[in-house]
């Protein structure tokens, strides 16, 4: 099949999931498109069967915005009429399911409706929770979701929240996030410690885009409780609008010798594998790709009760879910897990496991299934 892939290319779990789920795709001979503003973070390799297409910002002096929806329509529209895509899958309703359908209008005077391309959008969270939410948006969002041939979500939760605020038209299939679990393992190194300059403390970790439904404040005062009764240091690994935030809380609380900051990395393999605690406390999470990676690394998660996490962690075999907010609840839950190296040894196994269940090649192979479907169908 020729697949286009639109994505955005920020630290973020669509992006990871889009980019993963095109290599995998083309390491198992299908040909691959990818569209976006630039290459996707995840997009360190080359291969024969996988192209890039850079949807290059036009700015014009009367208009204040950029034309991104636009030029991504137009991008489509070339390479799915040069390329004969099979399949372009928008990762986001809201712009790309938008500007994928543009593109298949683009189309209409030169092939006809048997010969374009179908249509597949992914639910990934925010499309729905935030931008669907705004009223404005509403018919925008439900549109996407209508037109598109066939739609997915990353989990059980995202499907019944969308059904609910949405009422959709079509069918929505659940396919979940994935981890790769022959990159994704635990593989301690000590010069990772030494470089990092750790000793033979506990090691907490957090890794997002830093918005504000991450909740980082909580992180950072769950992290200076345990300060008082544990020998522990906290890794940030991402960016995004409340660093600066949690870099104040940081120093106000004293402890800004215990957190690095470590920004944006693409191979976080190293840390997790050095880590002994993922904390997520977020208000509102459609799947939770980060704390998935984190236990096929080994890496117990104490989590909240929000969207996906509880479909794939179980309280007290991979960690604990505890509601939003309860700062005390999961500071008690990390320091249980920190502290009871035995209960810790179990956990860390369980994660390992439970991860296995997530493998890159059997959720491949259901979009495969799905994208032939679509095609099936005239």
């Amino acid at each position: 099949m020729k697949i286009g892939i639109i994505c955005h290319p920020t630290y973020g779990g669509s992006g990871a999931v889009a980019t993963e789920l095109g290599k995998a795709l083309a390491a198992k001979g299908h040909t691959v498109h990818f569209f976006s503003q630039s290459v996707p973070f995840r997009l360190a390799t080359f291969s024969k069967n996988i192209f890039f297409h850079e949807v290059e910002l036009k700015h014009y002096p009367l208009f204040e915005c950029s034309f991104y929806s636009l030029a991504l329509a137009s991008k489509i529209a070339e390479v799915a009429y040069y390329d004969k895509l099979d399949v372009v899958h928008a990762h986001y309703a809201i712009p790309h399911a938008l500007s994928a359908m543009l593109a298949r209008q683009i189309l209409e005077d030169k092939c006809s409706r048997s010969e374009c391309y179908k249509l597949v959008t992914t639910l990934h969270g925010t499309d729905i929770t935030v931008v669907g939410a705004d009223r404005g948006m509403e018919d925008v969002v439900r549109l996407a979701i209508n037109k598109s041939d066939g739609v997915t979500s990353v989990s059980s939760y995202l499907k019944d929240e969308t059904v609910r605020m949405f009422s959709p038209k079509k069918e929505i299939t659940v396919i979940s996030n994935f981890v790769d679990t022959s990159l994704f393992f635990r593989s301690p190194k000590q010069e990772i410690r030494e470089q990092l300059g750790l000793r033979d403390e506990k090691i907490v970790i957090h890794i997002s885009n830093f918005r504000p439904v991450k909740c980082i404040g909580d992180i950072i005062r769950i992290f200076y409780a345990l300060t008082g009764r544990l020998d522990t240091t906290l890794l940030l690994v991402g960016d995004g609008p409340e660093r600066s935030e949690a870099e104040i809380l940081v120093r106000e609380f004293g402890i800004a010798d215990r957190v690095r900051f470590l920004g944006k990395l693409d191979d976080i393999v190293p840390l997790l594998s050095i880590a002994d605690l993922m904390l997520m406390p977020s208000n509102a999470e459609s799947f939770g790709l980060a704390a998935l990676e984190a236990m096929a690394c080994g890496v117990p998660v104490v989590a909240t009760m929000a969207g996906g996490f509880p479909e794939f962690i179980v309280p007290g075999r991979h960690g604990y879910l505890l509601a939003p907010g309860d700062i005390e609840g999961m500071t008690e839950k990390a320091f249980l897990l920190l502290s009871d190296h035995p209960h810790w040894l179990e956990c860390s196994a369980a994660c390992v496991q439970q991860a296995k269940q997530y493998e890159t090649a059997s959720l491949v192979e259901q979009y495969e299934a799905y994208y032939k479907k679509l095609l099936d169908q005239e």
